[in-house]
């Protein structure tokens, strides 16, 4: 695992005022500009039938409840009347709401959806060495937290600022029609609110960002740790990892709770605010009221209205670090998708209309880091239907040289060619169509064993159960409770070593590729097993150009040349017999292997 300073981000934080991050993300709204509007008109609405409220109430007070110049029937009609129009209202308010409300989740999850899926296509396309320095659990936070993040603001936060500041105009230009002294002295805290407002919004956005980059970290620590349980519970590092993990939540703890203080803190500072404003207005207000210039009414509705005008200052204050840390997330989400695939693409990509299976390396240099090569130099050529075996000591090379002939890399220098055209000029996905590749560990989908045989391909029954014939599969299907339709476990749990081979194989056939690559495929396979595995490779192999990296000699005999390599280069090549005769380096690893084998027997 790595240590836990591999965890965390050092992307940028993301400002609500980037408009290059505003653009980007209006690109995504765009499309669905309709629905916006449509929550956009029905804040209008919202906002409208809210605001009516504390004027109806004010009518209702001045106009019938304190007038006893009417007749107590006309004033109770006319209570009644402003009381059915207040439910009026509410009930418009109530169903303008909810319709706001459907259509923005209902927008959001559409744009999220496109956002998430772009990002996930985006990642499955990139190369390998983008994996290698990039841990998967912040991958998996990119797609998941950070998307949820731009949900919330779609959702919750852009219309809400909208109706929010709608409002707070609103009653602002309502309380200065209705009494100008009582509007100015409300004024006065606002200078003071715009001040903690700012104040609470450095501050959570700074614990924003760091509950996120402790998240981040989490779900990476997760991730390796599920992956390795087997080796982790084998080493008995349970102790361990439960300690590493301890200190992972506590930090995201402690920042979360940073989180609730500085809440804690806000809140109750804009309750006093608008204590202390209430109690200058009902001093101003009842003034004005002895002396005969205010009627109880208004400062009724006045006080209503300013209940309304603290509540948007306390949303706009809480949504901004919603907006902060989406902002946040949005930078980290488009920076990911700026970053390019290393291998670049064919201007015009060839496919080779019928393929020979003809594979060149010509004085190919490779390395993983600057510096530190990797293949020095390799050249060789395999022909048409040739099998040919490569050998080596761990790090030699050999993968490596799979993954340049896959177009996993492209190498530093010196060509590679299938059928005397550059892999750089290929198709890279046709490119990968033509190899079949049967590696030391098989994937296995979470499905049944038809699924993964057929790998979402189509294909005939007869075809498909001679197929599994040839590959040895066939007992494997048999044994099974359902055959074909049995499901196996994630990761093929319910398989053995030897099966999952002999799966893997079965896919190749289904495929039927020109090239064929075994990448130590019978290498965690027990003696019974690998009689079975051997021939089904004999039935793979057939008319196919193939290479095979093994150490076993029951696989390396069937080559008909064996390239051995040692520190990036090929030091010696011929047959089995020659190879052996020559009393070199793959002499010396065949009676290393024979000397394991003889000392496992005894």
């Amino acid at each position: 695992m790595q240590h836990d300073h591999g965890y965390f981000e050092g992307d940028q934080i993301g400002s609500i005022g980037d408009l290059r991050l505003w653009r980007r993300i209006l690109a995504f709204i765009l499309p669905q500009w309709r629905w916006v509007a449509g929550a956009v008109l029905l804040s209008f609405v919202v906002t409208g039938a809210g605001l009516t409220l504390p004027r109806l109430l004010q009518v209702a007070i001045d106009r019938y409840l304190i007038d006893e110049t009417l007749p107590i029937e006309q004033r109770l009609a006319g209570v009644a009347e402003l009381a059915s129009i207040f439910l009026l209202f509410v009930v418009i308010g109530f169903v303008a709401n909810f319709f706001q409300v459907t259509v923005l989740e209902w927008t959001g999850q559409r744009i999220m959806h496109a956002l998430r899926q772009r990002l996930f296509t985006h990642v499955v396309r990139l190369d390998l060495t983008f994996f290698h320095s990039h841990p998967v659990g912040r991958l998996v936070t990119r797609l998941t937290n950070d998307i949820q993040n731009m949900y919330e603001m779609f959702t919750s936060v852009i219309i809400t600022l909208f109706n929010e500041g709608v409002r707070l105009a609103a009653i602002l230009v309502i309380l200065f029609w209705m009494n100008a002294g009582l509007a100015l002295i409300l004024s006065l805290t606002f200078p003071v609110m715009l001040v903690i407002t700012y104040w609470f919004g450095r501050l959570s956005r700074d614990v924003f960002r760091e509950i996120r980059s402790h998240l981040a970290g989490i779900n990476a620590f997760i991730q390796e740790a599920v992956g390795g349980m087997s080796v982790i519970q084998l080493f008995l590092r349970e102790s361990d990892i439960r300690k590493r993990f301890g200190s992972l939540n506590d930090r995201y703890y402690r920042a979360a709770y940073r989180q609730i203080r500085i809440f804690g803190i806000f809140v109750p500072l804009i309750e006093v605010l608008s204590s202390m404003s209430m109690a200058l207005i009902v001093w101003y207000g009842g003034r004005e009221i002895l002396d005969d210039r205010m009627t109880i009414g208004i400062l009724t509705a006045f006080i209503s209205y300013m209940r309304l005008f603290f509540q948007p200052i306390r949303e706009l204050s809480q949504k901004y670090s919603i907006v902060q840390s989406a902002m946040a997330s949005a930078e980290r989400i488009f920076h990911l998708l700026e970053v390019k695939d290393a291998l670049p693409a064919a201007s015009a990509p060839v496919r080779i209309a019928d393929v020979r299976g003809d594979i060149a390396f010509t004085n190919v240099e490779f390395a993983y880091e600057p510096g530190r090569p990797v293949l020095r130099g390799l050249s060789f050529r395999l022909m048409q239907g040739e099998t040919l075996a490569i050998v080596g000591a761990t790090g030699s090379g050999k993968t490596t040289v799979i993954s340049l002939l896959e177009r996993f890399y492209d190498p530093i220098s010196g060509r590679i060619e299938l059928d005397g055209t550059d892999l750089r000029h290929l198709d890279t996905h046709w490119l990968r169509e033509q190899i079949g590749l049967v590696m030391q560990d098989v994937f296995i989908i979470p499905g049944t064993l038809r699924q993964n045989v057929l790998l979402d391909r189509e294909l005939p029954e007869r075809e498909l159960q001679e197929m599994i014939r040839l590959s040895q599969l066939s007992g494997v299907v048999r044994a099974l409770p359902e055959g074909l339709e049995t499901k196996i476990g994630e990761g093929g749990s319910d398989l053995s070593a030897g099966q999952k081979q002999l799966l893997a194989l079965a896919r190749v056939l289904v495929r039927n590729p020109r090239i064929l690559v075994l990448d130590e495929a019978t290498a965690n396979v027990d003696t019974q097993t690998e009689m079975l595995v051997e021939q089904a490779i004999s039935a793979v192999l057939s008319n196919r150009t193939s290479i095979v990296v093994a150490h076993r000699l029951s696989t390396i005999r069937r080559a008909d040349r064996i390239l051995v390599m040692e520190q990036g280069r090929i030091v010696e090549e011929g047959s089995h017999e020659d190879l052996m005769l020559l009393g070199g380096l793959y002499s010396h690893l065949q009676s290393l292997q024979n000397g394991a084998q003889l000392s496992q027997r005894s």
